[in-house]
């Protein structure tokens, strides 16, 4: 059944009962004419707060179907979706589903260009974006020729776009008759490879109501749970988790903005049950609190339930700190992979707090095993790959038949990911044997970095590795060797990345020879030995 019908369902059953609230401390006085915004009289540091009923949800994702259905979207067709997290998000994703369309997430810190490859790669058909993403569409407006539509959402529409609020508001709010069948391509989500240039990762339907099914019963939501949504929507992480929400017909809200005093006061205000952080989140709450910025009995928290964190390794020291403070709370964690639909193939449980390092079992639904060179299972305690099966896997890598082919045999998903099992068959990582470095939740590439890194006059070659951070779990470090007769300081370095967005200029420069193997190939595995040790992710879930 797709997800679709359950939220068909949501509407049927609970119509006048709020599904989602956007609280947005962003948005600036000078926006708000918005007719969409009201002010939150109660606390001004919080200035706007949007809500929406589960009816009002189906009836907007139904009115941007039809309207996608009246430009001649059909099956196949793709539709790219380009914002930051906003009460618009969800109901356009559906709206795109109802139609047998195939929604296309777009990272919200690509670049113009990366947007552009993007597009063509997923052969994208519309593009739906924000005001923050203005001015690089604007970069690259007249050189996507299939982008036939090009859809704001937002204030100060700019002239090259439609407005989205107008042209969907005249549309019928009366669901399309179109059948949707699980086995329907469904959405494309990105993630690059060891090349550096990202990959398309078809799903059909079958996956989203796989991840759906997996969140409710890993988490156990109820009607009266209420899930914090912080991480961006265009990620299967953010967003598979939310489908509890839409299984158990409860209510979630999406904040902006990842401050802890502000992620504890919309805890407090909304009285949110399950919270999904990142590792540099939960640090920084538990720093705030020891320094006492944080004053923990001006908030109403009692009926947090739940903390659990995903997409990087978890310090077992940074639970054991949080269960310090917050002792009623469980913890969960989870392991997932866009190409496995994001987070829960494999989870921990709840109920084994006693095991927090490990990744944890076998997700509902799914099958792991952890195999050797010749793809035969290995030993406990024996480090090898680990591999995940279930109904969840991708279908391909769009318009990349190699790169599949190299991933998915018979079945199974080979992650890339050293692993091992102990005597009760909780999986731990080890190491990663991609060179992908997972910096605060967001993956880096390291051939991105260093192809940008090149064009540099002084380098000769350059090597970047993942080394070992307190609060980002890793950073990128760049390991240049230097062109003979050339100098060149870290300074320089530093200056020529901030070309570079933020999250990928590298923490830490060294100068020295890079390292090759008689085929040419940097040899990383020395590097990251001798600057982080051999096994970085066993590293970072220890102690």
């Amino acid at each position: 059944m797709p997800i679709t019908e359950i939220l068909a369902r949501n509407a049927r059953l609970y119509g006048d009962e709020i599904s989602l609230v956007e609280i947005n401390p962003e948005i600036t006085e000078s926006k708000a004419s918005w007719k969409d915004y009201e002010l939150v009289e109660t606390d001004p540091t919080m200035k706007y707060r949007r809500e929406m009923t589960w009816r009002e949800f189906d009836d907007k994702a139904n009115r941007f179907a039809n309207f996608l259905l009246d430009r001649g979207l059909r099956e196949g067709h793709k539709v790219a979706i380009l914002l930051m997290n906003c009460l618009e998000w969800l109901p356009i994703y559906f709206g795109i589903l109802k139609t047998g369309a195939i929604a296309v997430p777009l990272n919200y810190r690509y670049t113009s260009d990366e947007i552009k490859y993007c597009l063509e790669l997923a052969e994208c058909d519309v593009l739906v974006f924000g005001p923050e993403f203005t001015e690089r569409v604007d970069a690259i407006k007249d050189d996507m020729p299939n982008v036939k539509i090009k859809l704001f959402v937002g204030h100060g529409r700019p002239r090259f776009s439609e407005s989205y609020y107008c042209l969907t508001a005249c549309c019928s709010s009366v669901a399309p008759s179109i059948k949707l069948t699980d086995e329907q391509d469904a959405v494309i989500y990105f993630s690059s490879g060891t090349t550096g240039f990202p990959k398309a990762i078809l799903h059909a339907h079958r996956s989203l109501m796989t991840a759906a099914l997996a969140e409710a019963d890993h988490h156990k939501q109820t009607r009266e749970d209420n899930f914090l949504c912080i991480p961006p929507l265009y990620h299967t992480g953010a967003k598979m988790h939310w489908f509890g929400s839409l299984v158990s017909g409860s209510k979630a809200v999406l904040l902006r903005g990842v401050s802890p005093e502000g992620i504890i006061k919309t805890i407090s205000q909304e009285q949110c049950t399950i919270v999904w952080l990142l590792v540099p989140w939960a640090q920084d709450i538990l720093d705030a609190i020891e320094r006492g910025d944080i004053q923990l009995e001006k908030y109403d928290l009692s009926q947090w339930r739940l903390m659990h964190i995903g997409a990087q390794p978890v310090p077992p020291s940074l639970i054991r700190r949080w269960k310090q403070i917050f002792p009623h709370h469980d913890y969960d964690t989870n392991y997932g992979l866009s190409e496995s639909i994001g987070p829960g193939c494999v989870h921990l449980g709840i109920e084994n707090i006693d095991k927090v390092g490990a990744i944890g079992k076998a997700g509902h639904g799914w099958q792991i095993k952890i195999v050797g060179e010749q793809g035969k299972p290995v030993e406990q305690d024996e480090v090898g790959e680990l591999c995940v099966s279930g109904p969840g896997l991708m279908n391909c890598y769009y318009r990349n038949p190699e790169a599949t082919k190299e991933v998915l045999i018979d079945g199974w998903l080979r992650t890339g990911d050293m692993a091992r099992a102990d005597e009760d068959g909780f999986v731990y990582l080890v190491d990663r044997k991609k060179d992908v470095i997972i910096s605060g939740g967001e993956n880096l590439y390291p051939v991105q970095i260093e192809n940008f890194l090149r064009g540099h006059d002084a380098i000769k070659d350059v090597a970047v590795i993942g080394i070992p951070h307190k609060r980002l779990g890793e950073t990128a470090a760049a390991i240049i060797e230097l062109k003979p007769g050339y100098t060149c300081t870290e300074e320089e370095i530093v200056k020529f990345c901030e070309a570079l967005p933020r999250y990928k200029r590298p923490r830490m420069i060294v100068f020295e020879e890079i390292p090759r193997n008689p085929t040419g190939k940097i040899e990383k595995p020395k590097l990251r030995k001798k600057y982080c040790g051999e096994n970085l992710v066993q590293a970072q879930t220890e102690g």
